[in-house]
């Protein structure tokens, strides 16, 4: 069975860092040899949330168009490639001995099957991010614009974590795999195997921007303001009243931050003059509580596992992770439209959950993406239940192989971004 070094990328929506993992695979064997992350700086995320709301709903000629795009793309890949190239300095890594990066790149606009069947409009995903630019600064392979291939096939696209999270379950065992990164999404594992993989909805999404917008910090650690607040049952409703199309789309869905109007909310919190400490205690607690909701679409035929296995940083903070243990035991507030499916979910339980953080949390999105960089370096399906459903397989990604510049980089939007049908060969 062969062997690879793989680095994996992630920078979500957040925004918050770049970080990296370097894994070794023997198979579905993964040892993480070392990781690297570097927050972004405001600038940044400046620029990129400036970026999403230019690009929305646009095809790939218009972005193009954008007059800051190219720069804040180019920024955007040289800052990945310094951090790859820190990391493996820092290390002692060969770089000869790495055989590519696995390269998400920045989704900044998702408009996936299961919404656009909803609003009677094409179905597109754009991610940023020239895998060929990244490999020439780097001198590695990568491997990126993993979700255009499902999405062009008729499948959401995202999210891809539920085959890592069958891969990983070899150590970890069955369960739901629940990750809290700006949107939250979970899979279920039963005998190794991804039975189910779907977005749950906002999670930091909120929190995040909220605190940006209003102090000097740029996300509520360890719950600082969190604890100082109390729930308003009110702002919950509105938050929930906002997204409720997406929340209560059946499952499997893909989210995007859109979908959550965050303006919106920011707006009613204006309004009704809510504390600082209120709207944030607030924000996570409804993050815990959209995460607990998803869970009560589950399909009745679906056995619900014995332990909840949590990832991504969102649960480290103690505001979320108290509330998702109290929502899922029925101990605090919930809107009383909810009251009986919540009774309902725990009902589904044969006990009570053990909920745990994951071995493999803290750089468990960076590292799926060096696992598909080998499914796609060996030609393999991965292994989407959505898909393998339907009798369809799917080999996710392409290649870039570092060579030397020569012109402008046509990759930097992804094969599916709005209008690929038309452009279609």
């Amino acid at each position: 069975m062969a062997k690879y070094k793989i680095i994996g990328n992630m920078t979500g929506n957040s925004m918050d860092a770049i970080d990296l993992v370097l894994t070794e695979f023997d198979g579905d064997k993964m040892t993480d040899i070392c990781t690297f992350t570097r927050p972004y700086t405001k600038n940044m995320q400046e620029r990129i949330e400036y970026l999403r709301v230019e690009v929305f709903n646009k095809t790939a000629e218009e972005i193009k168009n954008i007059p800051d795009f190219q720069s804040v793309h180019d920024d955007y890949v040289k800052q990945i490639a310094e951090c790859i190239n820190e990391m493996c300095r820092e290390n002692n890594i060969d770089k000869s001995t790495i055989d590519a990066i696995g390269f998400h790149g920045k989704t900044l606009d998702h408009n996936p099957p299961s919404k656009a069947k909803i609003d009677g409009t094409q179905a597109y995903t754009l991610q940023i991010g020239s895998g060929q630019m990244l490999a020439d600064l780097t001198g590695i392979p990568v491997v990126y614009d993993f979700r255009s291939d499902p999405l062009m096939k008729g499948f959401d696209g995202a999210p891809l974590v539920a085959p890592h999270n069958a891969h990983i379950s070899v150590s970890e065992g069955d369960g739901i795999y629940y990750n809290g990164g700006n949107t939250s999404n979970f899979a279920i594992i039963n005998e190794k195997k991804a039975l189910l993989g779907t977005d749950a909805g906002p999670f930091n999404e909120y929190t995040d921007n909220y605190i940006r917008r209003y102090s000097a910090e740029s996300y509520d650690k360890d719950g600082m303001f969190g604890k100082n607040g109390n729930l308003n049952e009110k702002l919950l409703k509105e938050i929930f009243n906002c997204g409720r199309d997406f929340y209560e789309t059946p499952l499997p869905k893909s989210g995007d931050p859109a979908y959550y109007h965050k303006s919106r909310i920011f707006q009613y919190v204006q309004q009704e003059n809510i504390s600082f400490e209120d709207v944030v205690h607030t924000f996570e607690y409804a993050a815990a509580y959209i995460a607990v909701q998803a869970l009560t679409l589950l399909p009745d035929n679906i056995k619900m596992p014995a332990q909840i296995i949590l990832f991504g940083g969102g649960w480290k903070n103690p505001v979320v992770r108290q509330s998702f243990e109290k929502l899922l035991a029925g101990k605090v507030f919930i809107l009383p439209e909810h009251e009986k499916s919540f009774a309902n979910l725990r009902e589904k339980f044969a006990y009570e959950p053990v909920i745990k953080q994951s071995n493999f949390g803290d750089f468990m999105e960076a590292r799926l993406f060096a696992d598909l960089a080998r499914y796609k370096l060996e030609n393999k399906v991965w292994e989407i239940p959505e898909i393998l459903d339907v009798g369809q397989k799917i080999v996710c990604g392409k290649i870039a192989m570092p060579k030397t510049f020569c012109g402008r980089y046509d990759d930097c939007i992804s094969r599916a971004a709005k209008g690929w049908q038309a452009n279609k060969k």
